[in-house]
């Protein structure tokens, strides 16, 4: 079959390619989402609403933390499985998976809804922006379940080898997304609840899509007579504790960086991390994408114990995303007046604010995508707590650490050099861990 001669094919440079050029498009397309919703609010509706959608964020990714770290552990353990040649157990352990997302997804659906109103009614901020808020999370929260199995199943669809589906997906659900955020917003008036919508909307097509594709028996993962088994479930989220951890933190963060820039700001700060963020968004989908696509590589050739292979595709990606990290740095800087131009007027206070925070910014784009790689590969190869520890550590301990001590000593371009400071510090950790279990995988 297709996707079986694709795992016993020499690894080459094209080769590797072909997994991660569709799922590197698919990441970027998927960032659309958001900076659709938030071209589309910020010329139409104003900053204020641009704001509500970064103070948003933390909840959202709150919401879809534990679908995330199933998604990835589940498809490194399933992988794994494929490649020890238990086929039949490994799609026992794929249709379990999805049932308990659906019903993680109604659980944090309700959460949300519990919480959102005494979050941003109590955060300080002005009554517009909170009104914005609730509108936008709560037409949000509707499509949790179809988000969550748009998460699970954009990692599957590339598992069986249908990456060019998953991206045909993405794209799809991009175009609908744009369209209907025109609709939405500038036809019918629907203010910022529409982009929601919209969004959600968008998100629905891969879920839609691989409901249908996994329903067929001749795909490689398909659904059957689903086996809950506790030693599954319990790898797949030790596996995946990074994705939750990353995803937990970066909300947590996302929060220090506005509470931070109200205190020194104001409302127009978060408008100009949220452009900056964008930036910072679409560049990390490069690395994301290319992590994602080479992830059941990894996963298949440590479950058959082919070292050899196992080896040229880590030595490969490295050089791979050092070429990306160069081209995405150059470009970000380069092109920062023209980029923030699109989300704030340059008579906008705003737009001072972001080309040069998005000028300093620019350089942690030199390490992230080693970071994520690392972390990505180690969730692959069934190690979640060296991956847990670099996302944690990453995400949340070194975030932390700059963002409570630079904007003290340098103000406001002190909150700007955070990010690049701490994903240095994360690359240092990231060298040393690939160094020390470098003997144990041989790659």
């Amino acid at each position: 079959m297709e996707h079986q001669n694709a795992y016993n094919s020499p690894v080459t440079l094209k080769s590797i390619l072909q997994f991660a050029v569709p799922t590197i498009a698919m990441t970027v397309f998927m960032s659309f989402y958001t900076m659709v919703d938030g071209l589309f609010v910020s010329n139409l509706i104003g900053t204020g609403a641009l704001s509500a959608i970064n103070l948003t964020a933390p909840v959202i990714q709150l919401v879809t933390a534990v679908s995330t770290m199933l998604a990835t552990g589940g498809s490194a353990v399933i992988m794994k499985k494929m490649g020890e040649h238990k086929p039949d157990e490994a799609r026992e352990d794929f249709t379990a998976l999805i049932l308990i997302n659906g019903v993680v997804g109604l659980a944090m659906c309700g959460l949300g809804y519990s919480v959102m109103d005494r979050i941003f009614r109590g955060a300080g901020l002005s009554p517009e922006v909170a009104g914005y808020c609730i509108q936008y999370l709560s037409r949000y929260l509707l499509f949790t379940v179809p988000i969550l199995l748009m998460n699970n199943f954009t990692l599957y669809l590339i598992a069986s080898g249908k990456a060019t589906l998953s991206l045909v997906c993405s794209v799809a659900g991009g175009v609908l997304n744009m369209v209907l955020d025109y609709l939405f917003i500038a036809v019918l008036d629907l203010g910022i609840g529409g982009a929601a919508v919209a969004t959600g909307l968008g998100y629905s097509v891969t879920a839609v899509v691989g409901l249908f594709v996994f329903r067929r028996r001749e795909s490689l993962l398909h659904f059957t007579k689903p086996v809950f088994r506790l030693r599954v479930l319990a790898n797949a989220a030790t596996n995946g504790c990074s994705e939750m951890a990353t995803a937990l933190v970066t909300g947590i963060v996302t929060m220090m960086f506005n509470w931070t820039m109200l205190r020194y700001v104001g409302e127009e700060g978060i408008a100009a991390v949220t452009i900056i963020m964008y930036v910072l968004m679409f560049a990390s989908s490069l690395y994301t994408g290319y992590s994602y696509g080479v992830a059941p590589m990894l996963s298949y050739y440590y479950g058959e114990g082919n070292r050899e292979k196992l080896h040229r595709l880590v030595s490969t990606s490295l050089r791979v995303i050092a070429v990306i990290s160069l081209v995405t740095a150059a470009a970000s800087f380069v092109a920062t007046e023209p980029l923030v131009a699109v989300f704030a007027r340059p008579e906008d206070p705003v737009y001072g604010l972001a080309v040069t925070g998005n000028r300093i910014c620019t350089v942690a784009l030199l390490f992230i995508g080693f970071n994520i790689f690392a972390s990505g590969m180690f969730t692959a190869l069934s190690n979640g707590v060296v991956s847990g520890v670099l996302a944690f550590s990453r995400s949340f301990v070194f975030m932390m650490l700059t963002m409570l001590t630079l904007p003290v000593l340098l103000g406001v371009n002190g909150i700007w050099l955070a990010t690049p400071a701490a994903e240095l510090m994360a690359l240092a950790m990231s060298a040393l861990l690939f160094l020390r279990y470098r003997g144990r995988y041989r790659y």
